[in-house]
């Protein structure tokens, strides 16, 4: 079955004295920083977009890793699609920090910057498996970034 909703974003980290990824805070959970790709936009543009528009953040502020992208593909019913069973395919790119900025916080009610000291749960069906993926990348990585 093909997905019929598409959504993409960031895991962001940052170097401080431990490397900390970046969760945006809704009312009872948290998220990343993503949102659904609009028509035309690939799902990096959709990335980046999101990013500026719900953390401030600019695409000059952020190096990405050329060799990181998390897929998942899982089932959402929202009021909006009448309670409907839909596929949804999330896109997940990784990024650094390149420079402390502050986030300016548009779309939800907070943020936080995580410590990076797997293994987190956080959120079973999307959160914790890119956590997961990520741990195992940093491992084949001699280097990050």
């Amino acid at each position: 079955m093909e997905p019929e909703i598409f959504s993409s974003g960031f895991l962001l980290f940052r170097k401080q004295k431990l490397l900390q990824f970046l969760l945006m805070k809704h009312s009872t959970r948290w998220d990343l920083p993503k949102g659904h790709l609009d028509l035309g936009e690939t799902k990096r543009q959709a990335a980046l977009r999101e990013l500026t528009e719900e953390t401030g953040l600019q695409a000059s502020d952020v190096w990405l890793d050329p060799n990181f992208v998390f897929e998942n593909c899982y089932w959402i019913s929202t009021v909006k699609n009448g309670g409907q069973n839909q596929l949804k395919e999330l896109t997940i790119y990784l990024g650094l920090l390149e420079r402390d900025q502050p986030i300016l916080v548009t779309e939800h009610e907070g943020f936080e910057w995580i410590d990076w000291l797997p293994p987190h749960q956080i959120q079973a069906e999307t959160i914790d498996p890119l956590l997961k993926r990520v741990e195992e990348y940093f491992e084949t990585q001699t280097r990050w970034p």
